[in-house]
């Protein structure tokens, strides 16, 4: 089965204080960590929504197809569509720019359990479901129409449990966010997650 990888990487970062795309962790920016990621999970293709400082985020996109999100400024759900709308494979993981702990074993998970049957797959730490997702295509166009702001698929997702397999990924993960500079200094004194990098 052809599963995709769909990097949402459009938002302005107005916390962080400039795009989190562009932000480097170890010397890597966040967006080619987040390519990475999809395609060692066993994502083909990777597709990266853009859309603040679309121009600069394009050039580290090497090896992926680039999508620009023209609504970008109104929320992660635009993003989410925009990058459906581009995609035309049996499935798609969905990953947000701004986790650096996520690992390609956690994506090679949800593929595993979209195999066996799901149709959608939530990355969960410790009992709570968070991300990345994988969602089935047939659940693709009713995904869209209920994403709003910065929900995403999280709507679809709760009005529909019947169909979401949670994935425990505790020991391969962790879905911590980098929304802040302080966010970032912590991050290099956090030794804890160091396997993860």
């Amino acid at each position: 089965m052809t599963v995709a990888g769909l990097l949402l990487a459009a938002g302005a970062g107005r916390r962080m204080g400039g795009p989190k795309a562009l932000v480097e962790v170890a010397g890597e920016p966040l967006v080619q960590r987040g390519i990475r990621l999809l395609r060692d999970g066993g994502c083909d293709p990777v597709v990266v929504v853009v859309g603040a400082s679309a121009d600069e985020v394009r050039l580290l996109c090497a090896g992926a197809d680039v999508v620009h999100a023209a609504d970008w400024e109104s929320g992660m759900a635009a993003s989410l569509r925009a990058g459906l709308a581009a995609l035309d494979t049996e499935a798609c993981v969905v990953a947000l720019v701004d986790q650096p702990f996520v690992t390609a074993e956690v994506v090679q998970r949800l593929r595993a359990a979209h195999g066996a049957g799901a149709a959608a797959a939530v990355a969960s730490y410790a009992g709570h479901p968070r991300n990345p997702v994988l969602l089935d295509r047939s659940v693709w166009a009713a995904v869209a129409a209920t994403a709003t702001g910065d929900e995403g698929a999280r709507s679809w997702l709760r009005a529909h449990p019947e169909l979401v397999v949670e994935v425990d990924c505790t020991d391969a993960g962790a879905p911590d966010d980098l929304d802040t500079p302080q966010d970032l200094a912590a991050l290099t004194r956090d030794t804890r997650r160091e396997a993860a990098r």
